[in-house]
């Protein structure tokens, strides 16, 4: 079927408005490693997606699937060694606070659990989050998405400033006076804890993505994190880390709050799980957990099935296989240095941040004169980059952000590709 007619039947059983990337939308057919295919033919190097986070189409995975799916797929009442096989090797991976997880099928139900793990464990309802993120769509969770710091009408909701060096709330050269990081950010978020205190709301938890994903990757003044964790536990709530986006190796360290440098209560892992198959995770302390299978009885259909076991612990086997988490911070590194290499070259482009293979590349009106956001130019820039076969996307705070962040088995011989393609389109 041509594109416009796919469009048009699309809108037709989808409703207009459902999103599509690109000016010229894509019609993918076939995935494979990094490089996915139209239907005509032409082949492209996927910079984007986190989902396929070992590659569209891995053949160790997709067997691992149908061996499962061909053997039994059922739900989490009956019981089965691999979805706890998966639960020891996830905890493993993180400090030993973590010891318990609960399953979920989406990154929005895992934060919606975490939400209301928080409440349940300190008696709370406060959530404090940034003022540029998402976290995901249920009622509970999208009520963190891009709150003005102004907002006052959900009581139970305060913003922060997302902490950036790019733009920062005070000069550069202040940021980190009397040894306390982002100050300035540090005292927002201060102001929002007695805000709640002022109005008789217990503060439940700070959620936030652990690099500000969705923020556009902003360089976190030095320490700010740590000291964002203090704060919050001083005041009797938790530390939600969103790791949908920035777990699994992304960062070139098994987990974004590493890289961060904190240590959070609870840990939500989404996407990158399934590579595909949807899978998502809460996890936090036995007694966390306990008192929130507890008080909600919760139960999921489609979560902690051997199907979603089967998966997992294929990915996990891949990742370590393959020394994934070394590969990505190896190539990271070299992505980021040649790229940087090519900032003099354009006047737009004004930064390059991130870690691993999750890089945000900063487009503005003019970075000596005019360091205001470009969004236009950052999506001209990815429409050439599509037309030239890299698929990217434009993102962050002020949508000029080019976002790259491809599976985590792209090749440096890939990576070369790009930025050949990448010059040319500066």
């Amino acid at each position: 079927m041509d594109n416009a007619t796919l469009i048009a039947k699309r809108n037709l059983r989808l409703g207009v408005g459902a999103p599509l990337f690109y000016q010229q939308p894509l019609q993918i057919v076939k995935g494979r490693g990094v490089e996915l295919e139209d239907e005509q033919g032409n082949v492209y190097i996927d910079l984007y997606n986190n989902v396929p986070c070992v590659g569209h189409a891995h053949p160790y995975v997709v067997d691992a699937q149908y061996r499962q799916a061909g053997t039994l797929n059922v739900h989490s009442r009956y019981l089965h060694e691999d979805i706890v096989r998966l639960a020891d090797r996830l905890c493993a991976l993180h400090d030993a606070n973590i010891e318990s997880v609960v399953f979920a099928c989406s990154g929005t139900e895992a934060n919606e659990v975490a939400m209301t793990m928080a409440r349940i464990a300190t008696g709370g309802q406060g959530f404090i989050c940034s003022n540029k993120a998402y976290h995901g769509n249920s009622h509970l969770v999208r009520q963190l998405t891009h709150v003005p710091t102004t907002q006052t009408h959900n009581a139970n909701v305060r913003s922060i400033p997302f902490p950036e060096s790019f733009r920062p709330l005070e000069a550069p050269n202040q940021a980190y006076t009397d040894g306390m990081p982002g100050q300035a950010y540090l005292a927002k978020l201060d102001a929002a804890i007695a805000d709640f205190q002022q109005r008789g709301v217990p503060l439940a938890a700070l959620l936030v993505c652990s690099i500000f994903a969705n923020e556009g990757l902003p360089d976190i003044p030095e320490g700010f994190m740590q000291e964002a964790a203090k704060r919050v536990h001083a005041a009797g709530g938790l530390v939600i880390a969103d790791e949908v986006q920035a777990g699994y190796c992304r960062t070139g360290t098994w987990w974004g709050y590493d890289a961060s440098e904190f240590k959070p209560d609870i840990v939500v892992t989404g996407k990158p799980m399934g590579n595909g198959l949807p899978l998502s995770a809460c996890a936090a302390s036995q007694d966390l957990v306990n008192q929130y299978r507890e008080r909600t009885r919760y139960f999921n259909t489609f979560a902690s099935s051997p199907l979603q076991a089967a998966a997992g612990n294929a990915v996990l086997d891949v990742i370590e296989n393959e020394g994934l988490e070394s590969h990505v911070a190896d190539l990271g590194a070299y992505l980021k240095q040649a790229l940087v290499g090519l900032m003099d070259n354009h006047p737009q482009f004004a930064d390059v941040r991130g870690q691993g293979l999750f890089l945000a590349l900063e487009w503005v009106k003019d970075k000596q004169d005019d360091r205001s956001p470009d969004a236009q130019g950052a999506v001209e820039v990815v429409n050439q980059l599509k037309d030239k076969g890299f698929l990217t996307s434009n993102a962050g705070a002020y949508s000029n952000v080019i976002k790259i962040r491809p599976p985590l088995v792209l090749q440096k011989e890939q990576a070369d590709r790009f930025l050949t393609a990448f010059a040319e389109c500066l």
